[in-house]
């Protein structure tokens, strides 16, 4: 692990400090590079209530398109960083740099995860007890209050188990994307060395992974209420669609640029190529 940086734990503070930091930095540029991904997030969902065959073909789309938009994302991050702009075409950046199969690539943990979990949900729970649970759910939504009868002989045990296990599963398949997004777009490692070195990094600064992520968590709390309180005016003001539409473009707006900025500090404190302590602490934008 020579060539990954140990941090202290309250790195992990910083790196989502930072996040918000570059969205005060550039509010508008940011912001509209994150509203234009929960458009298309929107639009993808509405197609869900027309066409299913054309929703599914939207759903792949936009997963095969995440990682593209992810290296767009941590692209403005360090543009807006060194003093200059967000925009909208830097989200191409990854296509027009030829960094498209690298970063397409690093699906490869997450399509592996999902079928890891389907194996354990086959192992743990078994195919009976499975077609069960499918006939449970099935009789309780066509009554009014479903008879919780209909649920006492599930093995809700198991259950619990394999949710605590796909917990890990993606916890352990996000310590091989975290920065590795950011070290493919700034240097001209692999997808799999950028992956080995993203899932190291992770490992060693674990401390400062979970600071990170249990911060995040509260932020998103409390910032999606704020955005929930937005959406209930926008509701009383003009209707139901009015609010979903608000809610996800706004929370899209605020939580993309905010959680790539953090990616992006993570990697420029961790693996950053440099002096280390000119990337030891982000710049938070709160500066006067």
């Amino acid at each position: 692990m020579n060539d990954v940086r140990k941090v202290p734990a309250s790195a992990g503070a910083e790196w989502l400090l930072g996040g918000f930091g570059l969205l005060r930095k550039a509010p508008l540029g940011l912001g509209l590079l994150g509203s234009l991904y929960g458009v298309l997030a929107l639009l993808m969902g509405m197609s869900a209530q027309r066409d299913m065959g054309v929703f599914m073909l939207l759903e792949l789309a936009l997963v095969l398109a995440g990682p593209l938009l992810l290296g767009g994302f941590v692209y403005a991050a360090r543009s807006v960083d060194a003093g200059g702009r967000a925009e909208p075409g830097q989200l191409l950046q990854g296509v027009r740099s030829g960094r498209t199969t690298r970063l397409l690539a690093t699906l490869l943990p997450q399509m592996l995860a999902l079928l890891l979990c389907a194996l354990l949900l086959v192992l743990l729970v078994g195919p009976a007890a499975l077609a069960q649970i499918a006939q449970a759910m099935e009789q309780a939504g066509a009554q009014a209050k479903p008879d919780p009868a209909l649920f006492a002989s599930l093995p809700l045990g198991r259950l619990m188990l394999w949710f605590l296990l796909v917990l890990v599963v993606g916890v352990v398949a996000s310590f091989f994307t975290f920065v590795a997004t950011p070290e493919i777009m700034f240097t001209d490692s692999s997808a799999l060395a950028a992956m080995q070195r993203s899932f190291r990094a992770c490992v060693r600064n674990l401390p400062a992974l979970v600071v990170f992520l249990v911060l995040l968590v509260i932020a998103v709390i409390a910032i999606y209420i704020a955005i929930m309180l937005v959406g209930l005016v926008a509701r009383l003001a003009l209707g139901e669609m009015a609010m979903q539409v608000v809610v996800q473009v706004l929370a899209m707006a605020v939580f993309m640029p905010v959680v790539t900025g953090a990616m992006y500090f993570a990697w420029k404190q961790m693996l950053s190529a440099g002096d280390t302590a000119a990337v030891a602490a982000p710049a938070t934008g709160f500066e006067a």
